[in-house]
């Protein structure tokens, strides 16, 4: 049997295809679970949901195609967590709390620097940062 994948997603509906039971046909067509993390879905308007999908390897990422394919745009949810550099008083407890160095010092000016591209959007940061400096943004 192959082992479960599981990845965290963002799907931006259009106008045009949101009253389209598209989540229904990724359980059904794809057999992948799915975990609603947050939702904004209005009748005749544009959409956001975050979703937490598993299954094979193989069904998630056709999945992913046929979403892309219906004209979603889908991206990871870890583009989603920025940080607020106004806020930010770089006291470094989120990097302290990081899984996958997307938050480190640079020991030249003692500023963390926070690299977006290796965060997981696991948001442990977004706890553990007193100045509310890290945020996730869905939409």
């Amino acid at each position: 049997m192959e082992e479960k994948y599981s990845q965290k997603v963002v799907i931006r509906y259009t106008a045009e295809v949101v009253d389209q039971p598209i989540v229904c046909r990724l359980a059904k067509e794809f057999d992948l679970d799915f975990n609603i993390l947050h939702a904004r879905v209005l009748p005749k308007r544009e959409g956001v949901l975050a979703l937490d999908l598993s299954g094979t390897r193989e069904n998630f990422y056709r999945g992913i195609h046929f979403l892309k394919e219906a004209g979603l745009k889908v991206e990871p949810l870890s583009k989603s967590v920025t940080r607020n550099e106004d806020r930010c008083v770089h006291c470094g407890a989120c990097r302290t709390f990081c899984p996958t160095g997307a938050l480190n010092i640079n020991t030249s000016t003692m500023m963390i620097e926070f690299e977006p591209e290796k965060c997981s959007g696991c948001a442990v940061c977004v706890k553990a940062c007193p100045a509310r400096a890290m945020e996730i943004n869905l939409f």
